[in-house]
């Protein structure tokens, strides 16, 4: 199954200024699949090292000259290792914190050697305060579950996924393409996004076989926890990640997790779930400005599960119980679907850059207001709201673009995409006027190359 982040790996194996690559993301989104791969299209040999089934390996890495450790991998895996035909891959490098610290010297005395590391618990190692970080020396590529766009090309949909991307807005999508593009969006939906989910189903065409994956996938997680650290009370982190699915498009509060002064444990519980990119924070934002991280507010957050299929599955719901409530789009008050959109938006920008996500909250007495998603593209602060249905009011958006002057404002919805001038009457007798971006649900991956291409 093709991955995207290929195309950014083969522009860096052909950059001269190329250092170590270092792979990010949760454990099972498919790390190790794609250097295979990568190594397969570009490359005559790949020497791959797993640090948590072969540690001894690690022992290698103990010389302190990368030119000597080249040779003493040559005669442990019996390959010739030449530079432009030999891909070297450190897998679950977290094992071997030392190694990790080497790769700034593979980067200053061998440079035009190709070398990628992954981790899945790699964050917990770069979070060590005690820990060398290779700081400069090596480049990041972080990767989350598989998009729908590249579920379409897993399907044979190649025609629908070039028709996405090759998208304009003075085009009006045929109902019957719209429609063939909803109903494999929901399909999208109901399995998520993690490469073993997608690859059991594409094979079998059986969602009970991509249920099994998914659940599989599940207690991994949960057997992973006891290499969080040793200070962890597991029944708290337990009892968060099961009800963390719960909580999904709703702003965060300690007590739907657990009683008050469990608040501490919970909060240790959800940064260990974020280092493990279990989990991420969608943080409230004061968005006056860029970057948004700057002005964002560590106590108002909602959280986003990693993979909707997975936030499925933590809800105990299976395809025969989504199949019984109707439209998915619908399920959990349109949680579904906002978690949907913002796994796409997470990872929109440039893979080399930091999943970072946020959105807009005002909580005044009989003025509430709240935005599902904001985003940044270029100077622009972009309101974004997520409707599971075709309709749905946009009084949030409307008190968005009155406060911070915003020029364009986005709404994914279940309808065609249009580019419409928006003018709205407010409560307190002020109007609005704004253009407003509605594009359906499957776009979310396209939505920063519209952007690019409105004069504004």
């Amino acid at each position: 199954m093709y991955r995207f982040a290929l195309d950014y790996m083969k522009e860096w194996k052909d950059r001269k200024s190329r250092k170590p690559l270092v792979i990010r993301g949760a454990r099972q989104v498919g790390k190790s699949y794609l250097v295979r791969m990568f190594a397969g299209k570009e490359f005559e040999n790949l020497i791959e090292i797993n640090f948590e089934r072969d540690n001894k390996v690690a022992a290698l890495f103990e010389e302190e000259s990368p030119l000597k450790i080249v040779k003493l991998l040559e005669l442990q895996f019996g390959k010739q290792i030449i530079s432009g035909k030999t891909i070297i891959f450190l897998d679950e490098i977290q094992a071997a914190p030392k190694v990790f610290a080497k790769l700034r010297y593979f980067y200053e005395e061998l440079p035009q050697l190709h070398m990628v590391a992954a981790g899945s618990l790699l964050e917990f190692v770069l979070s060590q305060s005690e820990f060398s970080m290779p700081v400069g020396r090596i480049e990041y590529l972080h990767l989350g579950p598989m998009t729908f766009e590249e579920f379409l090309l897993a399907g044979e949909n190649s025609n629908l996924q070039d028709y996405l991307r090759n998208y304009s807005l003075n085009e009006k999508p045929p109902e019957p393409i719209h429609q063939k593009l909803i109903n494999l969006y929901k399909t999208f939906m109901s399995l998520g996004g993690m490469p073993q989910v997608l690859s059991a189903f594409m094979q079998t065409s059986s969602f009970k076989e991509a249920e099994i994956i998914k659940e599989s996938i599940m207690q991994t997680f949960k057997d992973d926890f006891s290499k969080y650290g040793r200070k962890i009370n597991h029944q708290c982190l337990l009892n968060v990640f099961t009800r963390l699915s719960e909580t999904v498009g709703r702003k965060f509060k300690y007590v739907n997790i657990g009683r008050e002064e469990q608040a501490k444990e919970i909060r240790k519980s959800l940064k260990l779930l974020e280092l493990a990119k279990i989990a991420y924070p969608v943080r409230h934002s004061a968005c006056n400005g860029i970057p948004l991280g700057a002005e964002a507010d560590e106590r108002i957050f909602k959280m986003l599960f990693l993979d909707v299929g997975l936030m499925l599955n933590s809800c105990g719901l299976s395809m025969l119980d989504l199949e019984k409530a109707g439209d998915i789009m619908l399920v959990n008050s349109g949680a579904v679907a906002e978690q949907t959109v913002g796994q796409h938006l997470l990872y929109s920008q440039e893979c080399f850059k930091e999943p970072e996500l946020y959105y807009w909250i005002r909580e005044k007495k009989n003025s509430e207001a709240e935005l599902d998603y904001v985003i940044s593209e270029g100077k622009l602060i972009i309101p974004v709201e997520v409707k599971s249905g075709k309709t749905g009011r946009l009084k949030s958006l409307h008190q968005f673009t009155y406060a911070k002057k915003s020029e364009l404002a986005v709404r994914f919805n279940a309808e065609t995409a249009s580019f419409t001038i928006n003018t709205a009457l407010l409560s307190d007798g002020n109007s609005v006027e704004y253009n407003l971006l509605s594009l359906p649900l499957y776009m979310a991956e396209e939505l920063r190359r519209i952007i690019k291409t409105i004069p504004l």
